[in-house]
């Protein structure tokens, strides 16, 4: 036992010592093999990095199996790098495999690219969401209806990848609805989770597109469970009715030319075209005929000494009729980006219960 002992010690201190080295160097395959391996591990991380790492491992374990079988001549070498060479391959068989499972189609990866990337969305919350629609990409005809006005019911969230819809209520053109918007978000936030709806407008397409479509009760599971995706769904449908409101507010012109703001229904802007094109002397008769109406009471003061009566102005016995408010002609489309859709405030001026902005001259009027 201490002989054992002290020739292990032996090998361990001082070394094997090779009774003859052969003078003839390895063949140019076990210097490739070599070569293929040192690539291989310089390999990166992820799945590119490892097809990159095993691809060049497999490339050097068979350099060395043809290294082992032709030149060493020894079964031991050939059969381990065989097995090396097997593992290799069997590995890049499963990272191909999880590719084609990860890949999506191609509208759903166009989608992912324009919409989720910039809001940096994971890609396995993204699959949750294609998943819940089912992977299914619908199509409407040109003029075909997707919702029909006070018929259609309130029961899925769809959003429009690629073609145009036109919007419209009682025959009314109100927006477009363009690719990457949703095509019925103001429906879907009007309503709870148990609560039941129609459509207040029409969708029409006016061509060819195609759309994705969650079923409302599917959605609404996915949205209770994964807190980021109900986050992210708050985010973008507040975004797209935003965008919506802001297309409605394009198309709204008073009809004395000023361009009503919609969101805030209390004020309203002058374009500059619009007050340029208005000469001086119709601001002048404007604001003459509207003067004794808008200035405030002036005090007047006491005297001691009586004054003799004057007649009060014929303004103030007779006042004069209220000139007729007849509809005015627009100011020019051009400057004021008014089409054949937009609407006018006139259409909007009766309102039961309440009064109408279209009453009042100023936005000072308003206010008060």
């Amino acid at each position: 036992m201490s002989a054992n002992s002290s020739t292990v010690g032996q090998h361990l201190w001082q070394g094997l010592v090779c009774i003859g080295w052969k003078q003839d160097l390895e063949g140019a395959v076990y210097h490739l093999a070599n070569c293929f391996l040192l690539l291989g591990f310089m390999g990166g991380s992820g799945v590119y990095g490892c097809f990159y790492f095993f691809g060049f491992l497999a490339t050097g374990y068979v350099c060395c199996m043809l290294w082992g079988w032709f030149d060493a001549c020894s079964l031991d070498i050939f059969i381990w790098n065989f097995l090396l060479v097997m593992a290799c391959l069997l590995q890049l068989t499963y990272l191909v495999y999880r590719l084609r499972k990860d890949t999506l189609p191609e509208e759903f990866e166009l989608l992912y690219k324009t919409l989720c990337v910039p809001l940096q969305v994971p890609l396995q919350a993204y699959k949750e969401i294609v998943r819940c629609c089912e992977e299914q990409v619908l199509t409407l005809a040109a003029e075909q209806t997707y919702a029909v006005e006070g018929e259609t019911p309130i029961n899925r969230l769809s959003l429009l990848l690629s073609g145009r819809v036109r919007v419209s209520q009682d025959g009314q053109f109100l927006h477009c609805i363009f690719p990457y918007q949703f095509m019925d978000s103001p429906e879907w936030e009007s309503l709870q989770p148990s609560e039941e709806g129609v459509f207040q407008v029409t969708l029409t397409a006016e061509t060819t597109c195609s759309y994705i479509s969650w079923p409302r009760k599917s959605l609404h599971l996915l949205l209770a469970k994964e807190r980021y995706i109900s986050r992210l769904f708050s985010a973008l449908l507040g975004y797209d009715i935003s965008e919506k409101v802001y297309a409605l507010n394009e198309k709204l012109f008073a009809k004395f030319g000023l361009c009503f703001d919609i969101r805030l229904p209390s004020l309203y802007h002058v374009l500059g075209s619009a007050a340029s094109d208005s000469g001086p002397e119709s601001e002048k008769e404007d604001k003459e005929a509207h003067e004794p109406a808008t200035s405030p009471p002036q005090a007047v003061p006491t005297s001691v000494h009586q004054s003799p009566p004057c007649s009060p102005p014929p303004a103030a016995t007779s006042p004069p009729a209220q000139p007729s408010r007849a509809r005015m002609s627009r100011p020019d489309s051009g400057g004021l980006g008014e089409d054949s859709t937009s609407l006018v405030l006139e259409d909007f001026e009766e309102v039961s219960g309440s009064e109408s902005f279209m009453d009042y001259r100023s936005d000072g009027e308003y206010m008060r």
